[in-house]
């Protein structure tokens, strides 16, 4: 793959939130808010989300999918940015919220998510998790295996009554990488389609348990809106129910060279083949995440140091605490400095953990760097926050939002006390 060696700023501003742009003096400005007085104001590194961008992001989820099959809901999948002020904000906007974890219940519901409009997912899901989705009322329960159904039937109250999906495996391979492919025969979530038909008859017999309808999921960050539709066609294989859950995993575009599907072209393609092969006025469900958040976020550092030999490397105060989603699943970034956008030499832009495989950008123009610089990646509103860690005690970023020219720290930056707070002496 090649990658263009001095893209112009209009190339690097159709990487970021839509509505970023320069300022006069050539800086770039996300959410009517100058980078670089979000730096002085918060330190780095910093993750800033544009609020509007995202809400509109899931404004228009909801249009498209509603104006062409109008039983249907969008549930944010929490996992890709779980902050109570991201849920909150999903939340608001209409959506359901797809949570998997004790965690993500909890801050879903500090969000002021209704618990009802929460689906909890997970392939091993403990007592501790069940009793907390039962206790606060979640609305749908994902079976992912037997055990699930073990669980909810021991730990269901007598005379209550708890929805649930079946999660199916589609057979289906991911154009994607291996850690992101889901829909296999081989996958660790869901079913196999005879294993899913006895759950379903289990299901059936159970005074606890409300079958309500499949799930499935082929995998993350498919550039190909085919491969998500062909999820469809085993689902339908299993029967008729009330409720269709196709996932998730539409991909986005991170690179300049890359194409990604519009949102019409993921809905049209998803809602084709449900209208050829479900039932007519049954519910569908999808579970945006990377798609809904990747691209209404950047991720700003300073530059420290600058090492020139057969490769330049540009080394920032952030790296892999703030963006494993290199070296887990070689997804590849651009970056450009904030006051000095397009153009300049080749360099590699490397992180501060003590790790070769610390490196942001393999590979990419900056114009004339400079230690103190400003350098802002962007499409990092997915996993980034999710996988932040304290790696060489590194302090996990702040989030900030911006919107209109106005700023708000959602997640503050740690402490040096929170790096020793659990410690038992």
């Amino acid at each position: 793959m090649s990658y263009p060696p001095t893209p112009t700023p209009e190339e690097v501003l159709e990487l970021f939130p839509p509505g970023t742009r320069l300022d006069d003096d050539g800086t770039l400005v996300v959410g009517g808010c100058r980078l670089d007085g979000l730096a002085d104001r918060f330190g780095t590194p910093l993750i800033v989300v544009d609020e509007r961008a995202l809400r509109q992001r899931a404004r228009s989820y909801l249009h498209a999918f509603r104006s062409r099959w109008q039983r249907c809901d969008v549930a944010f999948a929490s996992k890709s940015f779980p902050s109570t002020a991201v849920q909150r904000v999903m939340a608001a906007e209409g959506l359901h919220l797809d949570v998997a974890g004790g965690g993500e219940i909890l801050t879903a519901l500090k969000a002021g998510a209704d618990p009802a409009r929460l689906l909890l997912h997970g392939n091993a899901k403990t007592d501790e998790e069940i009793t907390m989705a039962v206790e606060s009322g979640i609305g749908m329960v994902v079976i992912d295996n037997f055990d699930d159904i073990d669980r909810l039937e021991r730990l269901v109250p007598s005379g209550r009554r708890q929805q649930c999906l079946v999660r199916v495996i589609p057979g289906l391979p991911a154009a994607t990488h291996p850690s992101q492919a889901t829909g296999h025969s081989r996958s660790k979530f869901g079913l196999l389609p005879a294993d899913a038909r006895a759950a379903i008859a289990r299901l059936g017999r159970s005074s606890k348990l409300e079958m309500q309808g499949l799930h499935t999921h082929v995998g993350s960050q498919l550039l190909d809106v085919d491969q998500l539709a062909a999820a469809v066609a085993p689902l339908a294989r299993l029967g008729t129910f009330d409720t269709y859950d196709l996932g998730g995993g539409l991909g986005m575009r991170y690179t300049y060279s890359e194409q990604a599907p519009t949102l019409d072209d993921y809905a049209d393609a998803m809602v084709a083949q449900a209208r050829a092969l479900l039932p007519h006025g049954s519910r569908l469900i999808v579970e945006p995440g990377r798609s809904m958040v990747a691209r209404n976020a950047c991720t700003v550092y300073r530059v420290t140091t600058i090492k020139r030999g057969e490769v330049t490397h540009v080394a920032v105060d952030g790296g892999m605490g703030d963006n494993l989603e290199v070296s887990l699943t070689g997804q590849r970034f651009e970056a450009t400095l904030v006051r000095r956008v397009g153009g300049g030499e080749m360099v590699t832009v490397v992180g501060r953990h003590c790790e070769s495989g610390d490196e942001l950008v393999d590979g990419v123009a900056l114009r004339d760097p400079a230690v103190g610089d400003l350098l802002a990646v962007p499409v990092t509103g997915a996993y980034c926050y999710t996988m932040s860690n304290q790696y060489n005690g590194a302090r996990r970023v702040p989030v900030v939002f911006a919107r209109d020219g106005e700023a708000a720290l959602v997640v503050r930056r740690d402490t040096w006390a929170d790096l020793v707070a659990r410690d038992v002496d």
